[in-house]
């Protein structure tokens, strides 16, 4: 522990621990802090062994104590790396937080070479989902329940507040099941396959099709997606349109068109603009079709005004390999919350986390609670669904590149080499996988790539005609309304 960076940066946190696992339709969850003492949570980690830990998670004591005498080590420099592993379970906000706090209580965070990194999933889920307010419940500054955030965005948008509706609806897991329910009849989706990754997928691709049900899918190629619209409309590639996007480390960045899109293809931008000013918002979406995203990146910019967030200008991005944010009197923020390195630091302290009021980092108090489905007599093994390294997410686009379809043409299900010889299964066998969504069969994959660990199984969800997320279930964490794709209880035969 570095007792003395603790002391004067960090505050201690405990929330509710039983938070449910939605599984339930309009599943509501609202966390209720509670500030407690170092010494509070210091009793509360006694209970946490390396023996207990190694238990629940399967890593070996020995394991444990090597990584922890690398945080502990204040000679050494530790980068936390993780992907879509912690994020996607039924308490990924609370695996989150948990890395984090390693490296808070050892003070290795927000300098050269050390601190927690979250590779995210998506190209630009930073950019144009968080920072530009996509989410239900998000603005580009701030968030819909606070009527100082309301009134900012209102008057750059030249709209009246009432206009923002301060209760957030649905996040997407609730918004599919809301489409199956009948409360949403229609839906436009971009950018995105979700007939392919939803959880619990076939649930909601007959919802889409029941009558009443009208859906619009903007896309470059045919998907399971577009196959239950009822309209298309052709998008531009990212080679055929003009726009930023914005990387994990908070760097965005700026790429030009360099093809005319075939017909009449056009971006999701456009798309965007030609429905709003089709519903009389002329006023608002005045942008000229030659300069239209100079004039959205300019007005974007306003909703950061200010040292904590300032974008960097367009001429800039246009300059260079993008510029990262908070970006200050002509320069990038490169370790915020360090004052050394981040201008937007002005408590006079070495480090301030200016994000919350006090200028304080919070270290959270988070139990260990069991998965939403454990494995028992009938499904006795666990699941974990991800991604291959050839193809991106649902392979819409890369499975259409022939060395890379080649190098891996269809999903496959890795089983344990233990596992596998007790179930006389061999590489090449088609094996069914059933839980109570459903089964799907599936060629089996023995010591070729990964191994997983005994009892577990992996199948990568890019193969469309093997539809691994009709079988998985759709818990999702409370907090970051995140689906646990990585485990549910399942069963194994060979065929």
């Amino acid at each position: 522990m570095n007792d003395a960076f603790v002391e004067e940066h960090c505050k201690f946190n405990k929330g509710l621990t039983k938070m449910g696992y939605g599984l339930e339709d309009n599943f509501k969850f609202k966390d209720k802090p509670e500030t407690i003492t170092y010494d509070e949570y210091k009793t509360f980690l006694e209970d946490y062994t390396p023996e207990k830990a190694s238990k629940i998670s399967g890593v070996s004591v020995k394991d444990i104590k090597y990584l922890a005498a690398h945080f502990g080590d204040p000679n050494k420099k530790v980068m936390s790396f993780w992907c879509m592993g912690p994020n996607q379970h039924s308490r990924g906000t609370w695996m989150n937080n948990i890395i984090y706090n390693i490296h808070l209580l050892t003070g290795k965070i927000a300098t050269p070479g050390n601190s927690p990194f979250s590779l995210t999933g998506q190209p630009s889920a930073c950019g144009t989902v968080r920072e530009v307010g996509t989410l239900t419940h998000k603005l580009p500054h701030g968030v819909v329940m606070n009527k100082e955030h309301r009134e900012f965005a209102a008057k750059i948008w030249d709209v009246p507040v009432e206009n923002i509706d301060p209760k957030p609806t649905y996040h997407t897991v609730e918004m599919f099941r809301a489409l199956d329910r009948g409360d949403i009849r229609f839906m436009w989706i971009q950018v995105t396959n979700p007939m392919v990754t939803m959880p619990k997928l076939r649930r909601y691709r007959d919802g889409a099709k029941k009558e009443g049900r009208f859906i619009v899918v903007s896309d470059i190629y045919p998907t399971p997606t577009t196959d239950i619209a009822d309209v298309i409309l052709p998008s531009a590639m990212w080679i055929e349109r003009e726009g930023m996007y914005g990387n994990s480390e908070r760097r965005t960045q700026y790429f030009e068109q360099m093809l005319e899109p075939p017909g009449e293809a056009m971006s999701d931008t456009k798309q965007l603009l030609e429905v709003a000013k089709r519903m009389g918002f002329e006023k608002q979406f005045y942008y000229k079709e030659e300069t239209h995203i100079e004039e959205i990146y300019n007005e974007y910019r306003k909703h950061h005004e200010g040292k904590k967030h300032n974008m960097a200008p367009l001429e800039v991005l246009k300059s260079q390999p993008g510029a990262m944010w908070p970006y200050v009197d002509g320069k990038s923020t490169q370790w915020r919350f360090n004052a050394k390195y981040d201008p937007a630091c002005s408590n006079g302290k070495d480090f301030h986390f200016y994000g919350k009021k006090d200028g304080k980092a919070i270290i959270w108090q988070r139990p260990y609670e069991p998965a939403a489905e454990e494995p028992d007599a009938e499904y006795p093994y666990w699941l974990c669904t991800g991604r291959v390294v050839e193809h991106w997410h649902t392979g819409s686009m890369t499975r259409r590149i022939p060395v890379l379809h080649q190098a891996m043409p269809h999903a496959y299900v890795e089983l344990n080499p233990a596992d596998a010889k007790r179930l006389q299964i061999r590489t090449g066998d088609a094996v069914k996988l059933t839980t109570r969504r459903g089964e799907i069969t599936i060629p089996a994959s023995i010591n070729e790539r990964g191994i997983p660990a005994p009892m577990q199984v992996f199948v990568p969800f890019f193969d469309e005609n093997m539809l691994i997320n009709d079988i998985t279930l759709d818990s999702f964490c409370p907090i970051s309304k995140e689906p646990d794709y990585k485990k549910c209880a399942v069963k194994i035969e060979k065929v």
